[in-house]
């Protein structure tokens, strides 16, 4: 194997790692605010795929590069669905705390 696809799978599982531990780390108070942010970094996520499918030369490169669309485009929209539930749950509270 190559150097650099030993790094590749080094910086992969890297971030696997590191993510796992700083999500389960995060507040339920902070989920919303962060979930905001994880939808701003998924879309810079997907337009880096479709940079990067948009170079690959051969067949397999546009597979995965679609798929990698594809995969990060529902990221983002699963991500919007849920901070959009949560913001709804806390506008019921509101309209709930002001009907008393």
């Amino acid at each position: 194997m190559s150097n650099e696809l030993i790094l590749g799978i080094y910086v992969f599982l890297l971030a696997i790692f590191v993510g796992f531990e700083v999500i389960s780390r995060v507040p339920s108070v902070l989920h919303t605010p962060l979930m905001s942010a994880t939808n701003a970094i998924h879309g810079i996520v997907v337009l880096g795929a479709m940079l990067v499918m948009g170079a690959a030369n051969t067949p397999l490169l546009h597979v995965l590069g679609f798929i990698a669309v594809v995969f990060g485009a529902a990221n983002v929209f699963g991500g919007f669905v849920v901070t959009d539930r949560m913001l709804e749950m806390f506008k019921k509270r509101e309209k709930d705390v002001k009907d008393a």
